[in-house]
């Protein structure tokens, strides 16, 4: 079990240079933008415009600031996302162009390459203690508005957009919201190789 602080992320430039990305968390260690397995990253979005492409990644979008964003998908419906929308997932290998709804917004990302790992993200408000069990090969807690009190292997109090990392057989911690709290639960497995 890991904590890491906001002020710690990373920050560095979109794939196609259109703006800033903050990355929480990249797997291998030190992996680029074209040879992650998964990858949770936070970007500002200052303007409509297309998204960068990722050859064999799968994404998850969701809104953490801001009124929101419609997104045209190839292939898809168009899709309008706020604060309130659950994650949404698609390809990240396939045309994709966003517009705000009414200005800026800030979103969470999270990555991960198809043909080797698979990610699932929820979104969740706590007003009650939890137990965490972390069944997936890794597990993410980060908490969008409000402060959380970790209880096990390590001890202490994670804010908003700090992020709790829990390996497969990790302890069981408890997670107590100080107040009312909205969090995002990200988990990542791989994938069993096909015999």
């Amino acid at each position: 079990m890991r904590i890491l602080r906001a002020a710690d992320y990373r920050v560095m430039p979109w794939k196609n240079g259109g703006g800033t990305t903050t990355e929480i968390m990249v797997s291998p260690d030190g992996a680029g933008l074209d040879d992650f397995d998964w990858r949770v990253s936070m970007a500002r979005v200052e303007g409509s415009g297309p998204f960068s492409s990722f050859a064999g990644i799968d994404r998850t979008l969701s809104v953490l600031e801001g009124e929101g964003i419609a997104l045209d998908v190839a292939g898809l419906a168009p899709v309008h996302l706020t604060r309130l929308s659950s994650p949404f997932s698609f390809p990240a290998d396939v045309a994709t162009s966003a517009e705000l709804l009414a200005g800026a917004i800030t979103d969470l990302n999270v990555m991960s390459r198809r043909d080797r790992m698979r990610h699932i993200v929820q979104r969740i408000t706590l007003s009650d203690a939890i137990e965490l069990d972390p069944q997936a090969a890794m597990t993410i807690v980060l908490p969008l508005d409000g402060n959380m009190a970790v209880t096990g292997a390590e001890t202490g109090e994670i804010g908003p957009l700090d992020a709790l990392l829990l390996e497969r057989g990790s302890e069981k911690p408890r997670l107590a919201p100080v107040g009312r709290c909205t969090l995002f639960l990200i988990r990542i497995d791989r994938i069993a190789a096909r015999r």
